[in-house]
């Protein structure tokens, strides 16, 4: 699985941080995304998948089967 974030689409409403803290943090500046893991492994797919249906900018893009 690999993971990609817009930052330019990014609203700062911080559900990706809430359905996938491991993958996923704040800027403290702005509060736009932060990209912690760009391939999680299989164990956080749900949870990273979630996190992009969450997203209401949809500023987060998921690649691959894990």
């Amino acid at each position: 699985m690999q993971v990609n974030v817009d930052q330019d689409r990014c609203c700062s409403s911080g559900q990706c941080v809430l359905a996938a803290p491991e993958v996923f943090d704040q800027s403290d500046d702005d509060g736009l995304v932060r990209l912690r893991q760009p391939s999680p492994g299989p164990d956080l797919a749900a949870d990273v998948r979630l996190a992009a249906a969450l997203c209401p900018g949809g500023a987060i893009s998921v690649t691959g089967d894990s």
